[in-house]
């Protein structure tokens, strides 16, 4: 990193004296480097004390935590354990949708910086507005860099990314000098490129080999189709070093199928529009470790914090968003928590992202649990190119395809029976042929989408 750092002294190369800017990004991340390391105890500790700052204010200064806090035993400003935290009620998306501007801050502390909206994809089903500060972005971009130093990426390379971008076209890819502002207001880092997730993938393929990226980043589902693109056609990467994704669950099958492409690793992170940052995946294993300034809670059903191995709903604060506080705030998520990490990082961890409520299947009986079905086991029936599951009610899935041309009888039939194991139950299976299946409207994909009401 040091042979990247920019000076704003003419002539003054090294040691390199930052601007402002790029100064206070380094003490954060001087912050961070060591805060990494601390028994998890010390960083509850440092978390706890800024949390009573975020409660002091918004008792002082959201309407709605005013009241809240009319209604707990917590007082603002008082020494905050771990044991008053889990006396806040938490909050859903609903409960955020109905309160409102009760939840915006009257007045911001000094330093804060400007108020930004924050418009969130609604996959639960359930969109809301958020808002967010100056700071809020700031945090956001140093776990950004966080990410980069910890997987030792060389700055100088060429980074690419195929995602959701208003300003571009579909089809037509962008080059920018630098990474973006994670980073260069800190290093001088080489050519970045970007390309509209909505363009096709044999055209996204094409552009990627003219690209030769060092680093791709993209969705989950995306890099899956890119890669079973690429074994189709024979074409390569000879460049790539890494792949990285966001935004959907990263599973084991898309891992495996980056090895068997381009004989490269998968580094996934955790991140919601609303709270920014969660967990970034640890540079030595495939888990995620949770980041200090989002203070995230695994919880079972009753309410109660999960124990390594167990899985439960998500629930986090964004310690430093003092713009609109989202304090116990639901995400819908559910999560593995996971045993404290070989590598030392006393940052807790989590062991996988489940994903949302939404995903899902509910058998007859009231048992739910995450359906697996590779498409290792159904894309050879047939000419089938993308598949997606909806659960309808507790006896029926419509299986939505998209392929060349109808499956035979028989290869429905079979395509049926591989789906009944998978699912663990008898389901009657209804096949519908589609053109396409389209993204949702933050340009997310999920196989599985069930309808049946939550108990």
């Amino acid at each position: 990193m040091f042979s990247r750092m920019k000076s704003c002294i003419p002539g003054n190369v090294w040691p390199a004296i930052p601007e402002p800017a790029g100064a206070t990004m380094l003490a954060v991340q001087y912050q961070l480097e060591k805060s990494q390391w601390l028994p998890p105890e010390q960083v509850l500790d440092l978390q706890l004390r800024q949390a009573c700052q975020l409660l002091a204010h918004a008792a002082a200064q959201v309407p709605y935590y005013a009241n809240i806090m009319r209604h707990t035993a917590v007082k603002p400003g008082s020494r905050l354990s771990l044991e008053k935290w889990r006396r806040l009620p938490i909050l859903t998306r609903e409960t955020v949708q109905r309160a409102g501007k009760s939840l915006l801050a009257r007045q911001l502390p000094a330093g804060h910086g400007k108020i930004n909206q924050i418009h969130t994809s609604g996959s639960t089903g359930t969109p809301v507005t958020a808002f967010g500060t100056d700071l809020t972005q700031f945090f956001w971009r140093a776990a950004t860099l966080r990410d980069h130093l910890w997987h030792q990426r060389d700055f100088s390379a060429k980074f690419v990314a195929i995602r959701s971008e208003a300003a571009l076209q579909p089809g037509k890819g962008v080059e920018r000098q630098g990474w973006g502002p994670a980073t260069d207001v800190l290093l001088a880092t080489g050519i970045s490129a970007a390309l509209n997730i909505r363009t096709d993938v044999a055209s996204q393929a094409a552009w990627l080999t003219q690209q030769r990226p060092v680093y791709l980043l993209s969705f989950p589902s995306n890099i899956v189709a890119l890669a079973r693109h690429f074994q189709a056609t024979g074409l390569g990467l000879p460049t790539l070093r890494e792949v990285r994704t966001y935004g959907e669950v990263a599973g084991g099958e898309m891992r495996q199928l980056c090895r068997e492409t381009w004989g490269v690793p998968v580094t996934d992170m955790y991140s919601s529009q609303e709270v920014g940052y969660i967990a970034l995946q640890c540079p030595d294993h495939e888990h995620y470790h949770l980041q200090e300034g989002v203070f995230t809670e695994v919880l079972n059903e009753m309410g109660e914090p999960c124990r390594a191995g167990e899985v439960g709903r998500v629930v986090v604060t964004n310690l430093h968003n003092f713009a609109m506080p989202l304090i116990r705030y639901q995400l819908g998520d559910y999560a593995e928590l996971g045993e404290p990490c070989p590598c030392g990082r006393g940052l807790p961890v989590l062991r996988r992202i489940m994903g949302r409520v939404r995903n899902l299947l509910i058998l007859p009986d009231g048992r739910r649990h995450w359906p697996s079905f590779p498409s290792k086991e159904w894309s050879v029936i047939g000419t089938i190119r993308q598949m997606q599951m909806v659960q309808h009610d507790l006896e029926s899935i419509e299986a939505r395809i998209v392929a060349d041309q109808p499956l035979l009888p028989a290869e429905e039939d079979r395509l049926r029976q591989i789906l009944v194991e998978r699912f663990g139950h008898p389901f009657r299976i209804d096949i519908t042929y589609h053109v396409e299946i389209p993204r949702s409207g933050s340009l997310k994909y999920e196989d599985f989408i069930s309808e049946v009401p939550a108990a």
